[in-house]
Parts: C-alpha cells; sequence; structure tokens
C-alpha cells in the first residue's frame, strides 16, 4: 500500500513539475510577444550583418510554446516529426508528439519501478520501450494509409486518363478525383490542385505530392507527367500503361507475400518458444527463475538472452522481406 501511494506522490509530482515548466515557458512567450508589439522589449546587440527589419516580421513566434516545443526547436526535430505525422494523416503537432513521448516513457519507468520485480538496469528499458510507443502509432497508422494509396492508386490513374480523353485538362482531373475518389488519394490529389490553382507550378506542387507520398509508384506518375510536359506525347495512353503496370507489381506482390508467409510464421514462433518456456517455468519452478532477476549473472545472461532474440528475430524477418 505504501509503495501504491509512493507511486501516486511521484506521479503527480511529475505532472505538476511538467505542467510549471510548461506553464513558464508559456508565459514568457506571450510576454515576449507583447514586449515586442508595444515596443517596450529591450533592444539586444545583434550582428551588423543581421537583418534590420522588424523583430516581429522575421521572427516566427508560437503564443503556444512550451517544454516540449522547446525540445523540437532546439535539437530541429520539426521537419522530420512534422513530415511522419503528415504521412500517417494525423492532426498531431511535433511538440505534441514529443510530449506524449516523454510522458509514456516516464509513466512506465514508474510503473517498472514500483510494480515490477525486474532489475534497475531494466528499468531505463521499459522506460525507453514505453516512450517508443508514440512512434510505433505514428509509424503503422503511415503504413496502413501508404497502403491504402497504392490500392487506390492504380484507378486514379485511370480516371485520369479517361477524364482527358474526354476532353478536361489535366489540372482539371485532379480536382475531379477529390469528388470521385475516398482518401488518402482524394485528399493529396485535392491538395495538389489547390496548390497550383494559388500560384504554384505543376511541377512544383506534383514534386510536393510525391514528398508526402514516399511511394515508387507516385514517383513514376511525377517523372512521367513531368516528361510528358517536356516532350510532348499522349499523357492519357501513358497513365494506362502506368495503371497496367503497378497492377502487375500488385500481382507479383501478393504471390510473394503467400510464398513468404511460412517463413514470417517460422520466425514468430521461434521467437515466441523462449517466452513461453520462461513464463512456464515462472509457474511451475519460480525458485529457478528468479535467479535471473536477483543475481548479477543471471541479469546479464537474461539481457544477452534478450538482445540475441531480438538480433535473431530480425534477420529472420529480414530474410524472408523481398521488396518489388
Amino acid at each position: 500500500m505504501n509503495l501504491v501511494f509512493m507511486g501516486l506522490m511521484l506521479w503527480a509530482v511529475f505532472m505538476g513539475a511538467w505542467f510549471v515548466v510548461s506553464k513558464y515557458f508559456k508565459s514568457a512567450d506571450v510576454t515576449r510577444v507583447k514586449e515586442r508589439l508595444l515596443g517596450t522589449a529591450k533592444v539586444k546587440k545583434t550582428d551588423k550583418n543581421a537583418s534590420k527589419g522588424p523583430q516581429v516580421l522575421t521572427q516566427s513566434v508560437s503564443t503556444k510554446n512550451n517544454f516540449a516545443q522547446v525540445l523540437v526547436e532546439k535539437y530541429r526535430l520539426g521537419p522530420k516529426l512534422g513530415k511522419l505525422l503528415e504521412q500517417a494523416g494525423m492532426s498531431w503537432t511535433p511538440a505534441h508528439f514529443v510530449q506524449l513521448t516523454i510522458m509514456a516513457a516516464a509513466g512506465g519507468a514508474v510503473v517498472t519501478w514500483l510494480f515490477l520485480p525486474l532489475p534497475s538496469f531494466a528499468i531505463p528499458l521499459v522506460g525507453a520501450a514505453a516512450g517508443a510507443v508514440p512512434f510505433v502509432i505514428v509509424s503503422r497508422k503511415r503504413k496502413v494509409r501508404l497502403k491504402r494509396f497504392e490500392e487506390i492508386f492504380p484507378d486514379a490513374l485511370e480516371f485520369i486518363s479517361r477524364s482527358m480523353r474526354a476532353g478536361h485538362a489535366f489540372s482539371v482531373s485532379l480536382e475531379m478525383i477529390h469528388r470521385e475518389f475516398q482518401e488518402p488519394v482524394a485528399g493529396e490529389f485535392r491538395r495538389a490542385f489547390e496548390e497550383h490553382n494559388l500560384g504554384l507550378p505543376m511541377e512544383t506542387a506534383l514534386a510536393k505530392m510525391a514528398e508526402r507520398v514516399p511511394s515508387l509508384d507516385v514517383h513514376f506518375f511525377v517523372s512521367a507527367v513531368l516528361l510528358q510536359k517536356r516532350t510532348g506525347g499522349n499523357l492519357a495512353e501513358i497513365l494506362d500503361k502506368l495503371a497496367y503496370i503497378i497492377r502487375e507489381r500488385f500481382k507479383l506482390r501478393g504471390r510473394i507475400r503467400a510464398v513468404s508467409a511460412h517463413g514470417k510464421m517460422t520466425a514468430t514462433a521461434l521467437s515466441m518458444i523462449p517466452i513461453a518456456v520462461a513464463v512456464l517455468m515462472f509457474y511451475t519452478n519460480p525458485d529457478y527463475v528468479k535467479f535471473f532477476f536477483t543475481d548479477d549473472v543471471g541479469q546479464i545472461m537474461l539481457g544477452s538472452a534478450v538482445a540475441l532474440q531480438l538480433i535473431g528475430y530480425g534477420i529472420m524477418r529480414k530474410i524472408v522481406d523481398i521488396e518489388v
């Protein structure tokens, strides 16, 4: 009972400290913005080669800044995390993602320290594993979203081809996809059309779409469109052939997935056998298993076994992972 009370107190102290630190950075940001707008900010010496324009216009200030945002800006995580979250189709900000990661890692470490009979060296490992949960969720959503995009993409290419044969312009065909198809294809093509409609060249809009959707099929599509604009040709016929090639790649990928399914099941079964044996031994002979948690040599053996098991599982999955 005392351990539970200590855990709750420690968690409350951690959350209170997080709130105070975040509130401090947010209040400091608001104060700096007010000083700049009212003209009461203290003038600091700057480099002679620096821009002499108004500071409000030359610097981007966020009034919603907090400790996680400071970490994102300090280590320049914004572009990479922003691209990852955008590809996953999530509305999280990089700061929110970092905040969830820190809170998950701290929560996992506290729960391990108070309630799980693990050695001290395992506490940061469990905390790191818990902190990786937000990244795993985002990566999973990104994978599902890209897979869904690749499934609908050939139909979208054929729709563009038929629309151009009917007399519509290429840009108008992109806009029509938004009404005829589902997400994420509809949203990506709609964004490309809106960027072009607002003055961005079509080449740049398509290149940005290829960055948002890191798929080989999308790169083929963008390259085909750009090459047709430079050299000429029948773009509708090119898109039909490209859709046919993508579908054939899907068929080949399905055959390879069926052949490699046995290898993946074998890798999973071999990796689960030690875990099942450890659980059975814990219930049948607990004194024998406690050696791996209480003795120094046992802890080293346990850590080495877990590391080697993970390495072996990764190698087996790499062998059966065939790219098409």
